[in-house]
């Protein structure tokens, strides 16, 4: 192990330490964010937010693209590498949810808390916690607050910023709030999908087998968990959720059925799409009902090595703070940096209870662990021990 990364673990509990008096600023920057509503596609208030923040904090290009994304920069003595940091900013809940933020004594609640105010507020909090601890860079650090990241926003705003930027970007970290010890350098292929059934007003209901909309997507629904799986390369279908109906004495006119496809191959992903494809309209041939088969979200296989530097050094920067690794495979931003060959990898920085719900609460004190954690990998990256050989 080189001597510069060694100095750079040695240093880490140190860094813990101090980030714990930084309490009320990284908190402050959470209950904030984490209050601003901000649905897929109507993350306008967080980005001006963060936009303020970053301007706040003297970095340069503070701005927003084509597409929403929030920006700044913190430029580097030599500018070598740009390293983009990048935490997605939209969430699943809307205006019509009470967006209010509890701060406990050891913990935060409040709808999507963890899933992903705390990597916004983490990037809002950056800045000032690296001057606070007197840390400079080499390297140019790019903080970006992502738009249109979850289901139907397909990860838009980071690939459009990696495809149309003049930055050479040469690493990335996608900071997620939960879980600490997630630690993910590759990505799985990946297909969201929605199946929609809908009976026409002019249906026949005296037709032979002639049923609802629900009854047909549980046709659908049996075809499918019929289909034979392997177990290589590792794939998987979530059926992730099914909506329909009006209530208990109405035959339920229409019903949709959203589910994911997963595997280490994205050829199987493919056929996979193709043959659940088939049986939707096998089913709706056969039932009358009129059928939507909708792609709205993909992901391609890949990543870096184990034995890539950029792996090898978080996971010893893990080690140094006593995180145990939690190793899996991303469907994250991180899928956008392997589309476009820049290693990354991507983090948690707590840990959490409640997940998906308007009850999600995250414990604070792993938060400092967390943020020591980003803050040595960065330090990792800026020195060159994550540079792959030549």
């Amino acid at each position: 192990m080189e001597k510069g990364i060694i100095d750079i673990l040695e240093k880490l509990p140190l860094v813990q330490n101090r980030i714990h008096e930084l309490r009320e600023t990284i908190l402050a920057n959470l209950v904030m964010i984490g209050e601003i509503p901000a649905p897929t596609f109507q993350e306008a208030a967080r980005v001006e937010f963060l936009v303020n923040r970053f301007t706040e904090s003297g970095l340069q290009n503070c701005s927003t693209d084509e597409v929403g994304n929030a920006l700044g920069i913190l430029p580097g003595r030599g500018g070598n590498r740009d390293i983009l940091l990048v935490a997605h900013l939209d969430s699943e809940y809307d205006g019509k949810v009470d967006h209010s933020i509890s701060v406990q004594q050891n913990s935060v609640s409040g709808p999507a808390v963890g899933d992903n105010a705390l990597g916004a507020a983490a990037l809002a909090s950056l800045p000032f916690i690296l001057e606070q601890l007197d840390i400079g860079l080499d390297s140019n650090l790019v903080l970006m607050g992502s738009s249109r990241s979850l289901g139907r926003g397909d990860i838009e705003g980071l690939r459009f910023f990696l495809g149309n930027s003049e930055v050479p970007i040469t690493h990335g970290i996608c900071v997620e709030g939960v879980m600490l010890g997630r630690i993910s350098y590759s990505s799985i292929g990946l297909m969201r999908c929605e199946i929609s059934y809908k009976v026409p007003e002019e249906y026949d209901w005296t037709r032979f087998g002639a049923v609802g909309a629900i009854v047909t997507l549980n046709e659908v629904m049996n075809r499918i968990l019929e289909i034979p799986l392997p177990r290589r390369p590792r794939t998987s279908i979530v059926l992730g959720s099914i909506r329909g109906g009006a209530g208990y004495d109405t035959i339920a006119t229409e019903a949709s059925l959203r589910f994911e496809i997963r595997s280490e191959s994205a050829e199987l992903v493919a056929s996979l799409s193709q043959r659940i494809g088939d049986i939707a309209a096998e089913v709706s041939a056969n039932s009358g009902a009129e059928v939507a088969f909708n792609i709205f979200a993909q992901r391609k296989p890949g990543g870096i090595q184990f034995a890539h530097p950029l792996a090898v050094h978080a996971l010893e920067i893990m080690k140094s703070l006593d995180i145990k690794p939690r190793i899996s495979p991303s469907t994250s931003e991180l899928s956008a940096f392997i589309d476009r060959g820049i290693p990354a990898v991507a983090i948690g920085l707590t840990n959490a209870d409640d997940l998906g719900k308007l009850t999600e609460r995250i414990a604070i004190e792993p938060i400092y662990t967390g943020i020591a954690q980003l803050i040595g990998l960065i330090l990792a990256i800026d020195k060159g021990y994550c540079d792959e050989p030549e």
